[in-house]
């Protein structure tokens, strides 16, 4: 679908959908799942994927200047390198799959990531005695590397990652931004490859720029305004009932 080819409705949904990317950066990660749905429904599951990444990096762009003081480049390498990994896998899984089985996944990988995310916000203290090993570490980054690769939805398990490392909130989104700039720069050169990046994707990347930035404007300012627990909740019942929706229909 190319940007003259949109009806009024799409249009506005598409910008729906890029400004909860932009606003999932400032605070509330799990938001990041409505642009997935969103974009999945309006170009194609597997179209989307590499509609999606272009965006993800102005936001990584965008957000690193605010969180770089607070980590190091030294703590990123260790769940870079399986990330790396995993991304490479999640490659072929995607270079074999048609536009239905990449919804279906996509849909799967959405109730996976959602779960993880309800475990982490209700099961911290079970998370936080979970070892923290190499394999641990290991099979992280790999589920990282996969579940971006596939879905651009790799958050979670980010975060049940730092849980388990026991990162204090900042030192979360210094490792975080930074981590995810690199992985998302990574995973270029593979979109570009499966031919799901290419100049008429990046002209509606473009188009739909004001609602990532307008996302980080307003997340910046609204983010301690905002009731979480009943925001997530919804969010919670949204993605669910989306995820099923693409997984089974």
């Amino acid at each position: 679908m190319e940007l003259a080819t949109l009806s009024w409705s799409q249009w506005l949904l598409a910008l729906l959908g890029a400004f909860s990317l932009g606003f999932s950066k400032t605070g509330f990660p799990g938001l990041a799942l409505v642009n997935v749905l969103v974009m999945a429904e309006l170009f194609g599951a597997k179209q989307s994927v590499g509609l999606i990444l272009p965006l993800l990096i102005v936001c990584d762009v965008t957000v690193y200047p605010m969180f770089r003081r607070h980590a190091t480049w030294s703590q990123v390498w260790p769940i870079l390198v399986p990330s790396c990994l995993g991304i490479i896998l999640g490659y072929f899984l995607l270079a074999g799959m048609d536009n239905l089985t990449a919804r279906r996944s996509i849909g799967l990988i959405i109730l996976l990531m959602l779960a993880l995310q309800v475990v982490r916000n209700y099961q911290q203290a079970f998370l936080q005695q979970l070892p923290d090993s190499m394999v641990f570490r290991w099979a992280s980054g790999g589920v990282i590397g996969v579940s971006t690769m596939l879905a651009n939805a790799a958050g979670p398990v980010y975060s049940i990652y730092a849980l388990v490392q026991k990162m204090p909130k900042m030192v979360f989104l210094g490792i975080g931004a930074r981590c995810f700039l690199l992985v998302n720069l990574i995973k270029l050169p593979f979109m570009t490859g499966l031919d799901i990046i290419h100049p008429a994707s990046l002209m509606l990347d473009l188009a739909l720029l004001p609602g990532i930035f307008l996302g980080i404007f307003l997340g910046r300012r609204l983010i301690h305004r905002i009731p979480q627990k009943a925001f997530e909740s919804l969010l919670y019942l949204f993605s669910a009932v989306a995820g099923f929706r693409l997984l089974c229909f």
